[in-house]
C-alpha cells in the first residue's frame, strides 16, 4: 500500500497552466498492480518448471497514431486591477504515436497569438510561454519507453506523487502559468528492490528526488507468494531553485515503512488494509523533523476503485510532510499567509495535524484508463492543531455515452487564517459528429509569480473547437 499510494492524478488546478487536457504518467496504483501480477506469474512459471520457450509466441502490438487540432479564444483577466487584459487565439496541434507496452510519443504545444491587450511593446506570440529554455520542454507532452517495472516517462507532471508520498505528493510542475517544463520519471526493479527517481525539469536545475523501496519478506526469506506486503523505503528530494525563477535551495528526506494487515484478492478485485508510518526531516536544518502514522485502505471491483488514507502527523522545526505539493511552484516564491516569504525561508509552526485522502474512480461498464471513467473524484484535506486547514480536490464526470465531460476543481490553503490562498477551475467538453469534433469551454483563477515577489492574481476563460483522428 505504501507504493500503491504513489498515484498520478489529474491536477485540480487549470491543467497545463490554463485548463489544457492533462497527459500524465500511468496511475501508479495500476503500475503496482501490474507489477504484482507479473511477479506472481513469474513465480508460477518457476514453480512449474516452464520456460519462455514453452509459452505460446505472441505477435507484437500494432503501431497506432492519433492527431488533433484545437483552436480556442483565450482571455486573461487581471484581478484587483493589477495588470492588463489580454486576448489570444490559441492553436494547439497534437500528435501521438504509440506501440502499446513499448513506446509512446505525444508531441504538441499551445501557441497563443495575441489579439489585443498586454503591456506596451507586446509581441504577436505570448513571450512568457517561450522565453526560457525550460519552456521548450512543453513540446513533449508525453514520452514513454519500456513498461512495468522498468520504464522512462517524460512530460508534464500533473499531481505527481513519489511512492510513499511524504515528501512529494500531488506535485505539479505546471502550476506556475508562465513556466512549462518537461519532467521525467524513471522506475526500475532488481530482486526485492524497487526504485523511482524523478526530475521536475529535464532542461533546468530544479526539483529532483528518488525513493528506494525494499520488499523485506523477499529480502530475508526469498520471493514470497504474495509480494509487497512489508516494505521499507528511503526517499530524498532537493530543489536547486535555478529554473522557473530563482529561489533558495531546499532539501528534505524521509524514511517509511508499511505492513499489510488485511489482504483479500479474487478474480474480480480485492480489498487491502495497510499500516504505515515514517519519519523525516531537513538535513541542513537541525531540529527540523516530522513523524507520521496511519492506515490506508484499497478496494477494487470491476467497476469501482476506491483508495482512502488517514494519517496523524507531527511537525517540528519547520519541517512539513508533503512540502513539495500542488502549491509548491507558487509557494517557493510566496507561502500562504501574511508572511510573504518563500517556502524555504518561512517558518512553519510546530504542531500536529490530521490528514485524510479519498480517491474514487467508477465506471458503469468496466474500469479502463483514467481518461475513460464515468466518475473520478480525488480529495485531500489536512487540519493543523494551530488552526490552519488545507483542502483540495477535483471531480470529473462523463455522461451521455462519454460524449460530455465535466470537471471542476478547487484549492483552499490556509483556510481559517489571514491571507489564505484559493484557486478554482472548471472545464466542459462535448463531442459531436461521432466524436471527431468537440466543443470546449474552460475557466478559472490563476496566480502569476512576479519579479517583485508577491503573486499577481488573474483569471482565464476560453471557448473553442477541436477535431481529432485516432487510428
Amino acid at each position: 500500500m505504501c507504493m500503491r499510494w504513489a498515484v498520478v492524478l489529474l491536477l485540480l488546478l487549470p491543467r497545463g497552466g490554463w485548463g489544457q487536457e492533462a497527459v500524465t504518467p500511468e496511475d501508479f496504483d495500476t503500475t503496482v498492480r501490474r507489477l504484482e501480477e507479473a511477479l506472481r506469474t513469474e513465480a508460477s512459471v518457476e514453480e512449474s518448471g516452464a520456460t519462455q520457450a514453452d509459452e505460446e509466441p505472441t505477435s507484437p502490438a500494432p503501431w497506432a497514431y492519433w492527431l488533433r487540432l484545437e483552436a480556442t479564444s483565450l482571455t486573461l483577466l487581471p484581478r484587483s486591477g493589477v495588470g492588463h487584459d489580454e486576448g489570444f487565439v490559441q492553436l494547439e496541434p497534437r500528435g501521438v504515436v504509440r506501440r502499446r507496452g513499448v513506446f509512446t510519443l505525444d508531441v504538441g504545444a499551445p501557441v497563443r497569438l495575441r489579439l489585443w491587450g498586454g503591456a506596451e511593446g507586446a509581441v504577436l506570440v505570448r513571450k512568457e510561454d517561450w522565453d526560457t529554455l525550460s519552456d521548450w520542454g512543453q513540446v513533449v507532452r508525453a514520452l514513454r519507453v519500456g513498461s512495468t517495472p522498468n520504464s522512462l516517462w517524460m512530460g508534464a507532471l500533473e499531481s505527481y506523487t513519489l511512492l510513499s508520498g511524504h515528501l512529494v505528493r500531488r506535485y505539479s510542475n505546471r502550476s506556475n502559468p508562465d513556466y512549462h517544463p518537461a519532467g521525467a520519471v524513471v522506475t526500475g526493479m532488481l530482486g526485492p528492490v524497487y526504485a523511482e527517481a524523478f526530475a521536475s525539469d529535464v532542461l533546468g536545475a530544479r526539483l529532483v528526488g528518488a525513493e528506494v523501496a525494499v520488499d523485506v519478506q523477499h529480502l530475508f526469506f526469498g520471493r514470497p507468494l504474495i509480494p509487497l506486503q512489508y516494505l521499507l523505503s528511503v526517499s530524498a528530494a532537493h530543489d536547486w531553485g535555478r529554473a522557473g525563477g530563482t529561489s533558495k535551495p531546499l532539501t528534505l528526506a524521509h524514511v517509511d515503512g508499511s505492513a499489510m494487515l488485511v489482504r483479500r484478492r479474487s478474480a474480480d478485485g480485492g480489498f487491502e488494509v495497510t499500516l504505515l508510518g515514517g519519519w523525516g526531516g531537513r538535513p541542513e536544518e537541525g531540529g527540523a523533523w516530522g513523524a507520521v502514522a496511519g492506515l490506508g485502505v484499497d478496494a477494487l471491483t470491476p467497476t469501482v476503485d476506491l483508495r482512502a488514507r488517514l494519517e496523524g502527523r507531527v511537525q517540528r522545526g519547520g519541517f512539513r510532510q508533503g512540502a513539495f505539493g500542488p502549491d509548491y511552484e507558487l509557494a517557493r516564491f510566496q507561502v500562504t499567509g501574511p508572511s510573504a516569504l518563500p517556502l524555504a525561508e518561512a517558518s512553519f509552526p510546530d504542531g500536529v495535524s490530521a490528514y485524510g485522502e479519498v480517491i474514487l474512480s467508477g465506471d458503469a461498464e468496466r474500469l479502463g484508463t483514467l481518461s475513460r471513467r464515468h466518475l473520478r473524484l480525488t480529495m485531500g484535506a489536512e487540519a493543523f492543531s494551530w488552526g490552519r486547514v488545507d483542502v483540495e480536490g477535483r471531480l470529473e464526470v462523463q455522461a451521455f455515452h462519454r460524449s460530455l465531460t465535466l470537471a471542476v476543481g478547487g484549492m483552499a490553503l490556509g483556510a481559517g487564517k489571514p491571507a489564505a490562498r484559493y484557486l478554482v477551475s472548471g472545464e466542459a467538453r462535448w463531442r459531436l459528429l461521432s466524436g471527431r469534433l468537440y466543443a470546449v469551454g474552460q475557466g478559472g483563477t490563476l496566480l502569476f509569480p512576479t519579479a517583485e515577489g508577491p503573486l499577481r492574481p488573474g483569471a482565464f476563460a476560453a471557448v473553442g473547437l477541436g477535431v481529432d483522428h485516432a487510428r
